[in-house]
């Protein structure tokens, strides 16, 4: 298995996408809640965001996830 080139998080925690974006926590969650953000994952009951996915989210100018989905660089 190839190693990790540097100590970047490969996924993102809600603290930590409020924390890259400048916003608070409860703005994220409740952008989440309104289907403003990227769907990420669950990993066991813990939900997580990919920092790519969250990087080409921004990069797309923030759509809303219906759309995010239907550009076709999210699952």
């Amino acid at each position: 298995m190839a190693e990790i080139a540097n100590s970047e998080k490969l996924l993102l925690s809600a603290d930590d996408c409020a924390a890259v974006l400048g916003i608070s926590r409860s703005t994220w969650y409740a952008m989440y809640q309104s289907g403003k953000t990227p769907l990420g994952l669950k990993l066991n009951r813990c939900h997580r965001w990919s920092a790519d996915e969250l990087r080409a989210w921004v990069a797309a100018g923030c759509p809303p996830r219906k759309r995010w989905l239907q550009i076709g660089t999210a699952r």
